[in-house]
């Protein structure tokens, strides 16, 4: 394995199990983990809360919060965030920030996704905002370093396919 790693994004949409697949890649990548929805500010998560989507300009202090820390992880050798980044300019945000950013898109199908979020506890996003996420997504292109790993797979097999990816970017 390499000295130091590239910033991760474990990025997609709410209940696509952004936080499970980076604390499990995060074990096998020895490297620390974040949860992106730790550094919204208050207002954010209160109109989360509300079923009221995020706007862009409620997101791009927050980006930067996000871009803070992957440039910071980068410099002490490796960092995972698990963040939605659902745009492009999203993502072209955060790799101004730590421009080595690369990203692990996991993707699912629509009914997956709606019943995954409807079954979940304690978040603040409700399941209503997910058809907002779903229209806002902007799938990876080809020109960003990135993987898609579809979340039909159980969270060990999704994070040790995007470790061997990232390992074999790295070799």
């Amino acid at each position: 394995m390499p000295a130091a790693l590239p910033p991760i994004v474990v990025m997609g949409v709410s209940a696509a199990g952004k936080s499970s697949v980076s604390a499990a890649l995060a074990l096998l990548l020895g490297v620390p983990w974040h949860d992106a929805d730790d550094l919204h500010p208050p207002v954010n998560v209160e109109k989360m809360a509300a079923g009221i989507p995020l706007t862009d300009d409620d997101r791009w202090p927050w980006l930067d919060a996000v871009g803070a820390e992957l440039a910071a992880g980068e410099a002490d050798g490796g960092v995972i965030v698990a963040c939605s980044a659902l745009r492009r300019a999203y993502r072209d945000r955060l790799r101004a920030a730590a421009p080595g950013t690369v990203f692990v898109h996991l993707t699912g199908a629509d009914a997956l996704l709606t019943q995954r979020a409807a079954a979940r506890v304690g978040h603040f996003m409700p399941a209503t905002l997910l058809a907002s996420q779903l229209a806002t997504l902007e799938p990876l292109q080809p020109d960003e370093a990135g993987a898609a790993l579809d979340v039909i797979a159980p969270v060990a097999d999704l994070a040790d396919a995007a470790a061997r990816w990232i390992r074999g970017r790295a070799a």
